[in-house]
């Protein structure tokens, strides 16, 4: 299973950016999808995390100003940031809950991080 995160990118305070993170290989079910940020000296840290149910929860700095949404379709997941604030600076990574084909356990896996910068 691999994951590719995009979307990220240098963007003004107040601004917009949607990242996205598509899985791709022998893939039978993705249970919990989630993003995670860490920034510069600082541990990584739960953004948002999105059920098979469509539960979704948030950590409270960015509640109101993020969305996180999936296609199961297509295996994806995205995180729409508004409001951006500098202190949102980080490398953002997606988290996926996978079973693969012809396994009963459950893994979690990693996309690569896309940075997210949020400056004048």
């Amino acid at each position: 299973v691999q994951l590719q995160a995009s979307g990220g990118g240098l963007v003004q305070p107040g601004g917009s950016l949607r990242l996205s993170c598509a899985a791709s290989g022998t893939i039978s079910a993705i249970n919990v999808m989630g993003w995670y940020r860490q920034a510069p000296g600082k541990q990584r840290e739960l953004v948002a995390t999105i059920t098979s149910g469509g539960v979704t929860d948030y950590a409270d700095a960015v509640k109101g100003r993020f969305t996180i949404s999936r296609d199961d379709a297509k295996n994806t997941v995205s995180l729409q940031t508004n409001m951006l604030k500098p202190e949102d600076t980080a490398v953002y990574y997606c988290n996926l809950r996978v079973r693969t084909r012809g396994s009963w356990s459950w893994t979690n896996y990693w996309g690569q991080g896309t940075l997210v910068t949020v400056s004048s």
